[in-house]
């Protein structure tokens, strides 16, 4: 008797709003609005009165919003991008599950809704300021820079750099100093952390056509660019404790995982592999929550 023939399914789509949600870049957009909520903790001497909590939290949810809409309009312009990449493949607009018009429309009901509640709910400034993040992410950045320049990601870093400012206006109406080093650290940040994935991704960057720096200049070079960063970054951390937005329990956690950061980029510039490079990527992500996070403690210390 012979057996039935074996088949391979092939996995079923997901359904539409789950397609439409991942458009949105959630890790991405998690990451934001926890920077944008530290802003707005910072922001806030002592602790949030009821008014304060209520208006972090609208806050947060425009921001959210806004942040959505600039991950989907990207998903428009990098769709061919996306399907020569396995890191990007599976997205709904790479795989033609979502058309552009599709896509398009659900970016620009994200970017009213979310500039609406922080116009009439928030206040003006962080609207504007809010809404040129999505212009400078989805149009400057994504169209523009990315695919000109090896330093897009240098340059485009100021629109990723820009959520604990907008958490710092929502609370404040204003732009301080205080939220300007907060923008200094992510954008000194964004380079060796997204540089350290380019480096173990180089072929898919490759085949995609875009001019990331360990395609244009090699691994070396990008290695050597980490390493520095690293050093810059490790001065901008310790300037909330310079300034006096944050104490010594601050000073302690900041300056073990700059260490921390600064050794893996030495050994990654020293003595490189895809793993290393990939375990540089996640400690990045690592530092900066750790480093956010222990800003929020600090905030709170007598």
């Amino acid at each position: 008797m012979s057996s039935a023939p074996t088949s391979t399914a092939l996995p079923a789509p997901l359904p539409v709003w789950r397609q439409f949600y991942a458009l949105t870049k959630p890790r991405v957009i998690q990451l934001i609005v926890f920077c944008a909520l530290i802003g707005m903790v910072l922001a806030v001497p002592g602790l949030p009165s009821a008014a304060q909590l209520q208006l972090a939290a609208i806050a947060c949810f425009g921001i959210w919003l806004v942040s959505g809409a600039a991950a989907a309009f990207n998903c428009v312009v990098e769709q061919q991008i996306d399907a020569k990449m396995k890191r990007t493949a599976w997205r709904p607009t790479a795989k033609g599950q979502l058309s552009n018009v599709q896509t398009l429309s659900f970016s620009a009901l994200l970017c009213a809704m979310g500039s609406a509640i922080l116009y009439i709910w928030v206040n003006p400034l962080t609207m504007w300021l809010t809404f040129a993040t999505f212009v400078g992410y989805a149009v400057i950045y994504t169209v523009i820079l990315k695919p000109l320049t090896p330093q897009n990601i240098v340059i485009g870093g100021a629109s990723g750099a820009m959520p604990p400012v907008l958490g710092w206006a929502a609370m404040t109406g204003v732009v301080s100093p205080e939220a300007l080093i907060l923008f200094l650290i992510i954008f000194l940040w964004t380079p060796p952390h997204f540089w350290a994935l380019a480096l173990y991704r180089v072929e898919d960057y490759r085949k995609s056509g875009l001019p990331m720096l360990p395609v244009t200049h090699g691994s070396e070079f990008t290695r050597l660019q980490i390493l520095l960063y690293t050093f810059v970054l490790f001065a901008a951390c310790l300037m909330p404790f310079i300034m006096r937005m944050s104490g010594y329990f601050y000073l302690a956690v900041a300056v073990a995982l700059s260490i921390g950061f600064c050794g893996y980029a030495f050994v990654l510039w020293r003595h490189y592999s895809d793993g290393l490079a990939r375990k540089t990527f996640r400690f990045s992500l690592i530092h900066l929550s750790l480093l956010f996070a222990a800003l929020l403690i600090d905030h709170y210390l007598p």
